[in-house]
C-alpha cells in the first residue's frame, strides 16, 4: 500500500505541463478524473480572459453582483448532496463535516453579497479645519483579477473564503485548486458559471507547482494562497518577480488553553473535535493543550475516554490522510517525541496506517520536539501541565506561528484570548471564528498575513480610492505661489490653538 502511495504522489507531481493526472480517492486509491497539467501559456490565456471580462462585472455594480451571489448561495444549498458526496470521495473527509463545510461555505457567500456595498462604496469623511473647503470621499474600487491558490483541506470552503468577498468587489477570480481536489475546484467554477452565465468570472486550472508558479507569473493584480510555510516562501519568491502582492495563510501549530476554573468537561471534549476532526487536516486544528496542573489529570483522563470512541476507518469518525506523504511526516514527528521521552496514551507510531492514523494523545512532550515546534496535520494532540496560564502562554508564543487559538477559562478568558499571539481566538469553544462570516480570518508571524472574511476580508481585494472635491475657495491661500505673508500667520495662529496645549 505504501509504494502504491509513493506511485500516486510521483504521478501527482512529475506530471508535465501539457501532460495529465489523475486524482484519487484517499480512502481507496480509485481513481476520481483525470485533469489537464496547463502550461504558463495556457495560464496566461486564462488569466486575460478573466482580465477582459473583469470591467464589466465591476460596472453592473454592488446590486446586481448581490443577486448573482445569492444565487450562488442557493445553488450551494440546493446542490448539497452532490457536492457533499465530492468533497468525501475527493478530500476524505465524512459526509457530516463536508456537510457543515457547504452550510459555512453558503454563509459566507451570504455576507459578502449582503455587505459589499456598505463597506467598499463611496462614504464621505470629515475634512478637518485646515481643509474644510473640501468634500472628502473614500470608496474601494477592485484590483482586477486575483489569482487563487486553493487549499485541500477545506476545498470548498477555503477558494469560497477568498473568491465570494473578491467577486463581490467587483474582481474576476482564477483558481488553481490543489492537485489533490482539482475536481472540487472544477465544481466550484461551474457552479458559479451556472448562474452568473460567464465562465470568465471564476475560472479554474488545473496542475501542480508548476502550474501555481506560472499563476503567480501571470500578471494576476494579487494572490491568495493557503498551504504549508515551505510552499509559501515558493509562492512569495515567484510573486517577488512581478511585485504581485499576496495573502499568505501558511499554517500553524494551534493551542488551547485551559485554566484551573474551566469546564474541565467542555474543553475536553472540544479539544478532541478541535485535534480530530477532517484526520487533523485543518490549518487551525488544536495540536497542542497547556493545561493548568490542578486539573490535568482530569483533562487528560477525559480526553483519553473520549478519544476511545472516535476511531479512524472506513465508515468512523476520523477519515483518512488525503496526502499520502502527510502520513511520513506524522510518523517522523510520533518518533521524534518517542525518542525524546513522551508517551502515547492512544493511537501512537502502532496506529499508523497505508491510509488512515488513529487519534493520537501525546503526554510528556518536551518543548524542542518537531510535534510541538512544526505543524504535524494529523489526528495529534500534545497535552502538557503548565503551573499557571503565564507558563502556558510563554509556551503558546514560542514557536513564531500565530493562526488561530481557544481559551477554556472564566475569570481569566478575555485576558488569555487577547494574550495569545493569534490572528484568532475563540474562548470555550473551537474554531468559532471561522463560521463568523463578519470575522476576519489570518494569522500573524509564520502564519502569514492578510485577512479573509468580514470586511477586512472584503477590503483585501480592492484598493483604497481617496477622492476630494472643492466646495469653494479657501479664505487661506495655501497650495498657490501667490501666497501671502497673512495667510502663513492665519495658518500658524490656527495651528497653535488646535495643536499647541498640553
Amino acid at each position: 500500500m505504501i509504494e502504491k502511495q509513493s506511485s500516486v504522489v510521483d504521478e501527482r507531481f512529475s506530471a508535465r505541463v501539457g501532460e495529465t493526472f489523475r486524482s484519487f480517492d484517499p480512502a481507496t486509491g480509485a481513481v476520481i478524473g483525470t485533469y489537464p497539467v496547463h502550461t504558463a501559456v495556457e495560464v496566461n490565456e486564462v488569466v486575460q480572459r478573466s482580465r477582459e471580462a473583469q470591467p464589466s462585472w465591476a460596472e453592473i455594480g454592488f446590486g446586481e453582483r448581490k443577486r448573482i451571489l445569492t444565487s450562488w448561495r442557493s445553488a450551494l444549498i440546493k446542490r448539497r448532496d452532490e457536492v457533499v458526496d465530492l468533497l468525501h470521495a475527493e478530500n476524505g473527509k465524512s459526509l457530516e463535516d463536508a456537510t457543515i463545510e457547504v452550510i459555512v461555505a453558503a454563509q459566507h457567500i451570504d455576507w459578502a453579497a449582503k455587505n459589499a456595498r456598505k463597506v467598499l462604496g463611496p462614504r464621505r469623511t470629515a475634512s478637518g479645519l485646515f481643509m474644510m473647503n473640501q468634500r472628502a470621499t473614500v470608496e474601494y474600487q477592485p484590483l482586477g483579477v486575483i489569482g487563487v491558490l486553493g487549499p485541500w483541506d477545506f476545498p470548498l470552503f477555503g477558494p469560497v473564503g477568498t473568491a465570494a468577498y473578491a467577486l463581490a468587489g467587483g474582481n474576476t477570480v482564477v483558481l488553481k485548486h490543489s492537485e489533490y481536489t482539482p475536481q472540487v475546484g472544477e465544481w466550484l467554477a461551474d457552479s458559479f458559471r451556472r448562474v452568473a452565465g460567464d465562465d470568465r468570472l471564476l475560472h479554474t486550472i488545473t496542475g501542480a507547482d508548476a502550474t501555481g508558479e506560472a499563476l503567480c507569473r501571470s500578471g494576476v493584480d494579487k494572490i491568495s494562497f493557503t498551504g504549508s510555510l515551505p510552499t509559501a516562501r515558493n509562492v512569495m519568491s515567484a510573486c517577488a518577480e512581478t511585485l504581485t502582492p499576496m495573502l499568505i495563510d501558511a499554517g500553524a501549530t494551534d493551542v488551547m488553553l485551559v485554566d484551573e476554573d474551566a469546564d474541565v468537561a467542555a474543553a475536553a471534549d472540544a479539544a478532541v473535535w478541535g485535534a480530530m476532526s477532517n484526520a487533523g487536516q485543518v490549518c487551525i486544528s488544536v495540536e497542542r493543550a497547556y493545561v493548568h496542573e490542578q486539573v490535568y489529570a482530569a483533562f487528560v483522563s477525559k480526553v483519553v475516554e473520549l478519544v476511545g470512541t472516535v476511531k479512524a476507518g472506513v465508515g468512523q469518525p476520523v477519515g483518512p490522510i488525503t496526502m499520502p506523504e502527510q502520513v511520513a511526516v506524522v510518523r517522523r514527528h510520533l518518533a521524534d517525541a518517542h525518542e525524546r521521552g513522551s508517551r502515547a496514551l492512544t493511537g501512537g507510531l502502532d496506529g499508523i496506517g497505508d491510509r488512515y492514523i488513529q487519534p493520537t494523545v501525546l503526554v510528556d512532550v518536551p518543548e524542542d520536539a518537531l510535534v510541538i515546534r512544526e505543524e504535524t496535520f494529523g489526528p495529534v494532540l500534545v497535552v502538557t501541565a503548565v503551573a499557571d496560564m503565564d507558563e502556558a502562554l510563554a509556551k503558546t508564543n514560542a514557536t513564531g506561528f500565530g493562526l488561530g487559538g481557544a481559551v477554556f477559562a472564566r475569570s481569566r478568558a478575555m485576558e488569555l484570548a487577547r494574550r495569545m499571539r493569534s490572528g484568532m481566538t475563540s474562548i470555550n469553544s473551537v474554531v468559532a471564528y471561522a463560521g463568523v462570516p463578519a470575522l476576519p480570518y489570518g494569522g500573524v508571524g509564520r502564519s502569514g498575513f492578510g485577512r479573509i472574511h468580514g470586511p477586512d476580508g472584503l477590503r483585501e481585494w480592492t484598493a483604497a480610492k481617496a477622492i476630494t472635491r472643492q466646495r469653494f475657495p479657501s479664505p487661506v491661500r495655501t497650495t498657490t505661489f501667490t501666497r501671502r505673508p497673512v495667510d502663513n500667520r492665519m495658518l500658524a495662529t490656527l495651528a497653535r490653538i488646535l495643536y499647541g496645549r498640553g
